[in-house]
């Protein structure tokens, strides 16, 4: 309820900066030729979410898939771990890319980010790409070091994942 709420106060704002607050002469920081792009800008920043989650649930079904296949091929059920250990790894990358963005996207519509100079959101960005490189580092490393899965098998389940992820985002971005 608070989120149609809130968009509902964006668009009485968008409006109201369209017409320059009913006579008054337009204060705010977006020009007012710019007014029509916002509008435009946090459609596509909605698409990018449930692009987003949809790559997510498209991983996890292919992670099942992959380890169906492996365990029709070699029927070894460590084999099948291994994979599906990898592409969890994948699946969680992508989690964690698609967290990131909606906090992000959620910050900006509220006016959470709008008093952080750019400088600051670059770091954020830098932030956010090594905390998922650590992750991934970290998981693969559980999965190869700690449970004693076949390292191939895993990096096979992550590599798969992974080019889900590329072709997916490539594919929905079309559609």
């Amino acid at each position: 309820m608070t989120t149609w709420m809130s968009c509902w106060e964006n668009s009485k704002r968008t409006n109201k900066l369209k017409t320059g607050g009913q006579g008054d002469q337009h204060h705010g920081l977006t020009p007012s030729e710019n007014i029509a792009i916002i509008p435009a800008v946090l459609d596509a920043e909605v698409k990018e979410i449930r692009i987003a989650h949809r790559i997510v649930c498209l991983q996890a079904v292919v992670a099942l898939v992959v380890a169906s296949i492996a365990y029709a091929l070699n029927s070894a059920p460590g084999i099948v771990l291994a994979v599906l250990g990898g592409g969890f790894v994948s699946l969680a990358n992508g989690a964690m890319l698609a967290w990131r963005f909606s906090r992000t996207v959620c910050c900006s519509r509220h006016g959470t980010h709008h008093s952080l100079d750019v400088h600051h959101q670059l770091r954020l960005l830098y932030f956010y790409a090594a905390e998922r490189f650590l992750v991934v580092v970290a998981l693969l490393g559980l999965c190869m070091v700690a449970l004693k899965l076949a390292p191939l098998a895993v990096l096979v389940g992550f590599v798969i994942g992974q080019s889900v992820q590329m072709a997916a985002r490539i594919f929905l971005k079309n559609l």
